[in-house]
């Protein structure tokens, strides 16, 4: 295996020869922002101001975090007070790790775990989606121009029942680092598991954005448009069940319906609209299938939107306008199960407790969105929610150190900060007796 044979030296590179090979990465990126925008919406359907503004430049910014953040990792060290002995904890990378990545956020999520795990010293071996494989390839030359060795990082192409299943089979692959959704993270761990391999899995999510009367109403009708339609509501973090306290209600079901109505969809690289295309035709008659059972369920209103669009010059390309259904069912199917789609439902309640007991009847558990100027209900609320990321009146408003991951069905382990740098590499202690005597 040519990851195999780079690993020995690679892992005794010196942390800062690792470190100045990632800052490159990233100058590279930056230098070259305009062809990874223009590849990435091309090769996904988002709009190319959300590739330009967000995207590339977070996988600039996942490489040069990580650059940084590999030179400030440190070791532990105990004394045994009385047993004469010192204790250290070394941080030794794995050896040859997997990756495998969604189609949603194709660059940004591959370099999010492809950034940590070469800075910990490991050879990666990575499959992009075989839906959205054009950034992923040129990455490959800016790596190589960056002064990356060769066989250090790896990407195969390929479909996930093949490409992918040989990733995790293979004996020589120490850990799996997985983002997608869970049930090819089900097959994925009863594969990997009996092998004893280490596994990251951050999967789905059926995000609640929970709405009070006493909120900021401007500032969270504009965060709510983006948490609800942003990349077509194709992002595992958007808030895709809207709960709105009952006094508020029909104030905002009226605003938002309005708001949404006015949003442009179009072709993704004219800058002029607001959302671009369905990333396939099999995604977008998944979610045509959720919006027909809406019309014909009388616990579900649809508000607006859901109809499929037909563009003159593009007349094959995957459009949907805008979706929002209100539903009195909190365990309907469409609250139930992840949609990943610019369709969100509509809720009404009353109280806190209430809110709580909807928003934590889910299989997921990933994020939250709780928009409220209470200080007391916000910390109430935080602790109590099920989730692995609480969001208070923001949205989306990542720190690359704090640990990102869900609950329940929404993932095993964490990503982010010095959490991936421990997956990505495996403590060894070391314990010294020493004699006291001269």
């Amino acid at each position: 295996m040519v990851a195999e044979n780079s690993f020995l030296s690679w892992s005794n590179t010196s942390l800062n020869k690792r470190s100045q090979i990632l800052s490159n990465i990233a100058d590279l990126i930056e230098e070259n922002l305009d062809d990874f925008t223009l590849a990435e919406s091309i090769d996904n359907g988002k709009p190319i101001h959300l590739s330009k503004s967000i995207d590339i430049p977070r996988v600039s910014a996942n490489f040069r975090f990580y650059a940084h953040a590999v030179t400030q990792f440190y070791s532990e060290s105990h004394e045994s007070q009385g047993l004469n002995a010192l204790n250290y904890t070394l941080r030794k990378p794995m050896g040859v790790v997997g990756r495998i990545s969604p189609w949603n956020l194709p660059l940004y999520l591959l370099t999010w775990k492809i950034a940590p795990a070469l800075a910990a010293g490991n050879c990666v071996i990575a499959k992009p989606s075989e839906i959205t494989p054009m950034t992923a390839f040129l990455l490959c030359e800016i790596c190589e121009k960056a002064g990356l060795p060769k066989g250090v990082l790896n990407l195969v192409h390929g479909l996930g029942s093949e490409t992918g299943q040989a990733i995790v089979e293979h004996p020589k692959v120490k850990a799996i680092s997985f983002t997608g959704g869970t049930k090819t993270s089900e097959h994925i761990a009863r594969t990997a598991t009996p092998m004893f391999k280490k596994l990251s899995l951050e999967l789905g999510g059926k995000n609640p954005n929970i709405i009070f009367e006493d909120c900021d109403y401007e500032k969270m009708m504009t965060t709510t448009l983006k948490s609800s339609f942003a990349n077509q509501g194709q992002i595992c973090l958007c808030g895709s069940r809207i709960y709105v306290q009952k006094t508020l209600y029909n104030k905002f079901k009226n605003d938002f319906v309005n708001r949404v109505s006015k949003l442009k969809v179009g072709h993704p690289i004219d800058d002029n609209f607001d959302m671009g295309a369905i990333v396939s035709k099999a995604h977008l008659e998944k979610i045509e299938s959720y919006i027909n059972l809406a019309k014909t369920n009388h616990n579900m209103n649809i508000l607006c939107g859901g109809e499929k669009l037909i563009l003159k010059s593009y007349p094959n390309g995957y459009y949907l306008k805008p979706c929002i259904i209100e539903v009195k069912d909190n365990k309907c199917k469409l609250n139930q199960e992840e949609i990943f789609s610019p369709v969100v439902t509509l809720m009404p309640f009353e109280t806190e407790n209430e809110v709580l007991n909807m928003v934590n009847d889910s299989l997921y558990g990933l994020s939250s969105t709780l928009w409220t100027q209470n200080l007391n209900r916000c910390m109430r609320m935080s602790q109590r929610l099920e989730t692995g990321i609480v969001w208070v009146n923001t949205w989306l408003n990542r720190d690359l150190r704090t640990p990102f991951g869900g609950t329940k069905q929404s993932g095993v382990g964490r990503e982010g900060g010095f959490e991936v740098l421990r997956f990505f590499t495996e403590p060894k202690n070391v314990c010294i007796d020493y004699n006291t005597e001269f």
